[in-house]
């Protein structure tokens, strides 16, 4: 549970290396948060921040073997997580491929498995967290989207439309269980300064994981529903949003 001042007591990460989910859970460490779970393929590499977080002052830091990809294996985690660490405050789902942005349009496998890593995983993950929420009566789901998914480009159709679907997704999962005391909230950053983004050309408003980190702090603690990485991206995304078509198609994206 959350405590008399409403901070995160417990969090479980669903991409335990992901830079935007570490910055986020060095500052909620910094602001009370005592139980920390590091979900990822590898385990073993989480070790580090695992005791980097412990040297902060957490007091329960678990690395666990978490793979976004066999869906199949979600209920069980779920249940072992759940079952073992009592209630969970708040999910962090952070996992997902950036791909070949370029050519995975043109390249049906690569494609489909971007698919079902940034869709159908993190679908079915957060239906997991769900799930075990509403037994417990409470928790928040956070999603990492994009500001891709907004209106998708054709320079990154595939990844675009994934995140597309998956913020959809989200934003309708917030509604349903809304009245059951759990809340889930949508994150779309714009470009972030990561490994995964090196050697890419930065895009207007790029930004780091630790101004995205910071937004998700803000946004639990307003209670939103969709945040923004960095703030201007909203206003810009929502004119883009009604850019015609015929214009949008001819823009060098």
């Amino acid at each position: 549970m959350r405590d008399a001042l409403g901070a995160v007591q417990s969090v479980l990460v669903l991409g335990g290396g992901s830079e935007i989910a570490q910055a986020a859970v060095r500052a909620m460490v910094a602001r009370r948060t005592r139980t920390v779970i590091l979900a990822g393929r590898r385990p073993q590499e989480l070790e580090p921040f695992a005791e980097e977080l412990r040297r902060q002052g957490a007091e329960h830091v678990d690395t666990v073997l978490f793979d976004g990809d066999d869906t199949g294996s979600h209920d069980a985690f779920a249940d072992d997580v759940f079952g073992r660490h009592g209630d969970v405050d708040l999910a962090l789902v952070a996992f997902g491929v950036l791909g070949d942005p370029d050519h995975d349009a043109e390249q049906r496998a690569a494609a489909v498995r971007v698919a079902h890593t940034n869709f159908t995983g993190v679908l079915s993950a957060s239906l997991a967290c769900a799930e075990r929420m509403d037994a417990q009566g409470h928790g928040t789901i956070v999603v990492l989207s994009s500001v891709a998914g907004v209106r998708v480009r054709r320079s990154s159709v595939v990844y675009g439309a994934t995140k597309a679907g998956i913020d959809g997704f989200a934003q309708g999962l917030g509604d349903r269980l809304r009245s059951r005391g759990v809340r889930v909230m949508v994150v779309r950053p714009g470009f972030v300064h990561t490994k995964m983004t090196i050697g890419r050309e930065p895009a207007p408003f790029s930004t780091t994981p630790e101004v995205v980190a910071q937004a998700i702090l803000d946004g639990l603690r307003r209670g939103s529903e969709v945040v923004w990485a960095p703030w201007q991206l909203r206003p810009v995304m929502l004119v883009a949003r009604h850019v015609p078509r015929a214009i949008w198609r001819r823009l060098e994206m």
